[in-house]
């Protein structure tokens, strides 16, 4: 069973002690016969996600996996930014800032009380 959708590369990486794949392509033609088996299968590969380079797969041993479960980072940003939270968000970045530069003059303070 997998934790949740990974690349074929993580997929290799992660089941090294159980079978040593001589390399991807070795594990992607696997997955292949394990979502083209006769039987129903396995294994399903999922869309390419925004920002990722490779494909994920996700085994079907539970059922399919949600399609928004799939694109929830994404979603939940354009939500957020659609919500009006991105005034929030500024707001918040702006009291960080603040804070980050009362400590470095406390820190600059600190450095000429010891010398």
């Amino acid at each position: 069973m997998l934790r949740g959708p990974q690349t074929a590369g993580e997929l290799r990486i992660n089941c090294d002690r159980l079978h040593k794949f001589t390399d991807i392509s070795a594990v992607e033609g696997f997955l292949r016969e394990l979502a083209e088996r006769p039987a129903g299968p396995l294994v399903l590969e999922l869309p390419r996600q925004p920002g990722s380079r490779e494909n994920r797969w996700a085994h079907l041993l539970c059922g399919a996996p949600r399609a928004e479960q799939n694109a929830a980072p994404a979603a939940a940003m354009s939500r957020s930014i659609e919500n009006g939270d991105l005034a929030v968000l500024r707001s918040r970045v702006e009291a960080l800032e603040a804070s980050v530069a009362d400590l470095q003059g406390q820190v600059v303070a600190l450095r000429s009380v010891r010398k």
